[in-house]
């Protein structure tokens, strides 16, 4: 599938899976790269929320934007150097790579999700949990960039609605009572 059509597929699968955040933004944007950002608060303590981001990914990031859909599984190792992949058999893929842990407030990951990957491009994913009246706030935040034929500040609102919608996999999971203990 060529590059154009993978960004219109993550367009139309975008439009029509967002999910409503608290916050959503595209901080910056230009021809090398951009920055976008997410946030959520969930009712659940940090901790259960950090336990939820780290040993259920495969639970709550919605299948559609992984590689092999419903025949795959996800892992995130949070450790330094650790992985965040898919498995899919034979099939494999680092989508990122654990840099920085500091439980239950930061995990900082280096990579290209998806076509960005393939594009050549790295970025910084964090994710932030803060503790608020209403539980914790949850915020997404993703740079990313390098060479590109093209001007990546197109692809920001994609990847911001992309974001959006993994951000919202987590809240919904956390929602629906999956923070409890018996769950991981």
């Amino acid at each position: 599938m060529s590059a154009k059509r993978v960004r219109i597929a993550l367009v139309l699968t975008a439009l029509t899976a967002f999910t409503s955040l608290t916050h959503a933004e595209v901080k910056d944007a230009g021809p090398s790269g951009f920055t976008v950002e997410n946030s959520v608060t969930v009712p659940v303590d940090a901790l259960p929320a950090w336990q939820a981001l780290i040993n259920s990914i495969d639970s709550w990031w919605p299948k559609d934007h992984t590689w092999w859909g419903q025949s795959s599984r996800l892992s995130l190792d949070a450790h330094a150097g650790g992985c965040f992949c898919e498995l899919a058999g034979e099939r494999q893929v680092q989508h990122m790579q654990v840099v920085f842990v500091d439980p239950p407030k930061l995990l900082r990951m280096i990579g290209g999700l998806g076509p960005l990957q393939g594009m050549g491009l790295s970025g910084a994913m964090e994710w932030r949990l803060t503790t608020v009246d209403a539980g914790t706030k949850i915020t997404l935040r993703y740079r990313a960039g390098g060479y590109a034929t093209e001007d990546l500040a197109k692809l920001a609102t994609v990847v911001d609605s992309v974001q959006g919608q993994q951000l919202g996999g987590l809240a919904k999971y956390l929602r629906d009572g999956h923070s409890k203990p018996g769950h991981y």
